[in-house]
């Protein structure tokens, strides 16, 4: 319970206080909806790229078993291996002060790899299917750190509109109700006397 000293001026300040926490609220609240509403776009766009990442990874296990089967695990562990691709890369936006990250097209890889003593078409497709699988991991690791960074600054928003809801903006509310109780008597008792002394010097 906070303490305060019953006068005027205390009054004022409770009330200049309790308009700047009610606005603070207002722009909590404001922003934990705008937060809602860009993580649901932001789990949309996950479960797309996720969805993807799975329907690949599918099919990089089929490319890979007829691999397997084409040229055995001896010859195909000996098969050329790919060079390495280019990072993918990533554009930066702001949203609500948190940095989001946009992820680029799957890496491209344009460097030329040895080549096969025994080419086969299922080999060339497994190591298709396999680079296709980066770009994809890229954009779903991409947007789980988007999701990330919009969950922790929800929760953090959401700690201070409680805090402002439940504690803060009652305790003002309590205080303000109590120098109001308190100025109230004085006055009454200032009223009396005021009458007494009129009353003992008439």
């Amino acid at each position: 319970m906070r303490e305060v000293a019953p006068t005027r001026s205390a009054a004022i300040e409770l009330v200049d206080e309790r308009k700047l926490m009610r606005q603070g609220y207002e722009f909590l609240d404001e922003k934990r909806t705008l937060l809602a509403a860009e993580i649901l776009r932001q789990l949309k766009l996950y479960q797309e790229h996720a969805d993807a990442l799975a329907a690949a990874t599918k099919a990089a296990a089929a490319a890979l078993a007829a691999a397997l089967e084409r040229h055995g695990l001896d010859d195909l562990q000996a098969y050329p291996a790919p060079p390495s691709p280019e990072l993918p890369g990533t554009s930066r936006s702001l949203f609500l002060g948190l940095a989001m990250l946009s992820p680029s097209e799957p890496a491209q890889f344009v460097a030329q790899s040895p080549a096969a003593v025994d080419p086969s078409p299922e080999a060339k497709a497994c190591r298709a299917a396999f680079e296709k699988l980066i770009g994809l991991a890229a954009k779903t690791g991409v947007c789980a750190g988007n999701l990330n960074r919009l969950a922790r600054e929800y929760r953090r928003t959401e700690r201070r509109a409680q805090a402002l809801e439940k504690v803060l903006l009652p305790e003002v509310e309590d205080a303000i109700k109590r120098v109001d109780e308190q100025l109230d008597t004085m006055d009454r008792e200032e009223v009396i006397r005021t009458r007494w002394s009129n009353r003992m010097n008439s």
